[in-house]
């Protein structure tokens, strides 16, 4: 490392009022001396350029008066004269010697004690010249020779020289370098007093500020804030910093131009938000320090919703997992999903959210990775716990960012008791459905049992009477038997398949099939009640995700309600009454749709809302219990499909049921 590296290096380690303290001691240093140098200088200079000055006019005073003794030889009044010239005021200090010498270079006068030195002789006047300076020594000492021309008329008659003392010059200009040692010295001084108390006024604002952040950001937030010379405040007094809920006035709602109600009349003496008097040091410390209380005051409200949000997470009732949306990894997951699912926490971070919802939990991911936006609820999806054992739940999955990246926070509830209680009420329901159609039933097994009756019987009367029976007619007794027994059976299996609880498990199912299902064991029956079916079913209905037998439990429910509706309107034995019931399938766009449309006496307007409303019923008592549609709107909303109802009084109803093909199954937006 260079030695302006090393300097710079520790320049920058120092603190802030010993870099201000030492840069303005530098700065007024290096302008002192520098005004010192050229002052100098030019006073030197100066003083210099006058002594010379002097001792010229000296010279050049001798010089005329001195003419007319020279010329008359009149050597003591030269004597007088120079003498005189050496002792007037202040000179004896100044002029070392005044001496005189005659065209031909004759010593005429001088004011030595001794012998003229022949050295003082070598400044002679160049050719051209009034006169001439030189430097001599004389008994060792530095004298500067000034050399006048002492001229009568044209001519020059001779030349005086005066030598001026250096050493004197030299004195003067050591006071006159004391001066400015003293005046710079005073300068230092006052100086380095003025910046040790300017570097302290700059940065004791920026120290106590600095040590309150400091404070702060190591989740202190119990330290007083001082705000000015001997004010501390009191945290407690604001509105805002013990109510998080509140705004603060100053900070959120000032901007407004709202008047302060009732909770925030502490806030006109606040004293943060209050500029004091002073320069910009105090501005600038009254801003950071609001600057630092805001902190102080949002950091709290943080950490105290996140504090608030950590416990809702930590004791909801239901599992709630936090999933990475592109690696479909479990990143957090409350207390409650430990318990439910099983496992524990460290195995549940980092487990793929697919494991535990093979079937369906994909569908979740696939949505928000392909940019679906909003809270999406998926209903009845299959979870499997560690171990294996499956349940059912709702999921209700939001994006959120967390940690800086895309995630999805999902909240699970455990539905499976709910499910089979569900179940068990439309068990209950089929149990009931099955009684009602008892008498339809048994005529329809009664027709082919007689059948099979009379070919058993025709065929044993014509053994008993060795009679011999034709082999095409006994085949054709054979086949008709034959026939009537996978009657019954067909019979027997859609009573069974209708009767049996349904599986977990979702099927495809074509909404013809249970449809047809229902009308196999409840067409004679209504035919004998003077009800005609008139069948629109779609050959290309794209298959629904259900349950064949509770979809038939929804038709068997429809076609009750119709015929009952029917029989409201009109009698069986009224020959001119319309006593039909018409069932239409198709499909718009993703929906596949049954239609149950009737001819009976309608739904009055007021109660249109209430059909599928557990235990409504407009029957008489012991007719019914009101349970019929309310189980049919279940079924229907558990396969993500939608039943609505239009009606006419007098002209009859019609159920319109839409599902979702099976393709376009999927979530919906909560």
């Amino acid at each position: 490392m260079s030695l302006r590296e090393q300097i710079v290096s520790r320049f920058a380690r120092i603190g802030l009022r010993e870099k201000l303290l030492f840069s303005m001691l530098a700065a007024v240093l290096f302008i002192s001396v520098a005004i010192a140098l050229v002052s100098r200088y030019i006073l030197v200079s100066s003083l210099t350029h006058e002594l010379e000055m002097r001792g010229k006019a000296i010279a050049h005073s001798v010089a005329e008066r001195g003419g007319s003794y020279i010329l008359d030889d009149k050597v003591p009044q030269l004597l007088t004269l120079i003498f005189d010239e050496t002792r007037l005021r202040q000179r004896k200090n100044l002029v070392s010697y005044i001496f005189i010498e005659n065209q031909q270079g004759r010593i005429l006068a001088h004011t030595l004690t001794h012998n003229l030195p022949r050295d003082l002789l070598t400044n002679t006047i160049p050719p051209g010249k009034q006169e001439s300076v030189k430097q001599v020594s004389l008994d060792g000492q530095e004298i500067y020779d000034l050399a006048a021309a002492i001229n009568e008329g044209l001519y020059r008659i001779g030349t005086v020289h005066v030598g001026l003392n250096k050493s004197h010059i030299d004195s003067l200009v050591g006071k006159l370098r004391v001066a400015f040692l003293g005046f710079i010295s005073a300068v230092i001084v006052i100086t380095s007093l003025l910046s040790s108390w300017l570097s302290k006024y700059i940065t004791k604002p920026v120290s106590d500020l600095t040590r309150l952040s400091d404070e702060i950001s190591r989740g202190n937030f119990d330290i007083p804030v001082q705000i000015g010379p001997e004010e501390d405040w009191d945290s407690s007094q604001c509105p805002a910093f013990t109510n998080t809920d509140l705004p603060c006035w100053h900070f959120d709602q000032a901007r407004s131009g709202e008047t302060p109600t009732e909770e925030y009349r502490k806030c006109a003496d606040c004293a943060f938000y209050r500029k004091h008097d002073g320069d910009e040091v105090v501005q600038l410390g009254d801003s950071f320090r609001n600057m630092v209380w805001s902190i102080k005051l949002y950091r709290r409200r943080l950490r105290e919703s996140e504090e608030k949000y950590r416990s809702l997470f930590d004791s909801g009732p239901d599992p709630i997992f936090v999933v990475d949306c592109d690696t479909g990894e479990i990143r957090d997951a409350n207390p409650r999903s430990v318990e439910l699912y099983g496992y524990a926490k460290d195995q549940l971070l980092g487990m793929r959210f697919l494991d535990l919802g093979p079937e369906h939990n994909s569908e979740c991911l696939t949505y928000f990775n392909e940019g679906g936006s909003g809270c999406v609820y998926f209903p009845k999806l299959l979870h499997y716990k560690q171990g294996g054992e499956p349940f059912f739940v709702n999921m209700h999955a939001c994006p959120i960012s967390y940690r800086g990246k895309h995630a999805i926070i999902i909240a699970v509830t455990d539905i499976t008791e709910l499910i089979e209680k569900d179940a068990q009420l439309i068990q209950a329901g089929k149990m009931k459905s099955l009684g009602e159609m008892s008498a339809g039933v048994a005529h329809e097994i009664n027709q082919p049992l007689n059948a099979i009756k009379m070919g058993s019987e025709f065929l044993a009367m014509m053994e008993e009477e060795s009679m011999e029976v034709p082999k095409a007619h006994f085949l054709e007794v054979v086949r008709e038997i034959s026939t009537q027994v996978d009657r019954a059976s067909e019979i027997i299996k859609t009573l069974r398949s209708f009767g049996r609880k349904s599986d977990l498990i979702e099927e495809q199912v074509n909404l013809n099939q249970p449809i047809l299902a229902v009308l196999s064991m409840l067409r004679r029956q209504f035919e004998l009640d003077n009800i005609r079916f008139d069948l629109d079913l779609d050959d290309n209905l794209p298959a629904v995700l259900a349950h064949s037998n509770r979809l038939q439990q929804v038709v068997f429910n429809l076609v009750t309600n119709a015929r009952d509706a029917i029989n409201d309107a009109s009698s069986a034995h009224d020959k001119e009454s319309n006593r039909r019931i018409a069932i239409r399938t198709g499909t718009e766009g993703n929906l596949v749709y049954a239609e149950v449309e009737d001819t009976g006496a309608g739904i009055d307007q007021e109660d249109l809302n209430k059909v599928f409303e557990p235990f409504f019923t407009t029957k008489e008592a012991g007719q019914g219990m009101g349970l019929g549609l309310a189980i049919t709107y279940g079924i229907v909303k558990d396969y993500g499909g939608e039943i609505r109802i239009h009606s006419e009084k007098e002209k009859g109803t019609v159920f319109r049921m839409e599902y979702p093909a099976a393709w376009a199954r999927g979530g919906t937006k909560a």
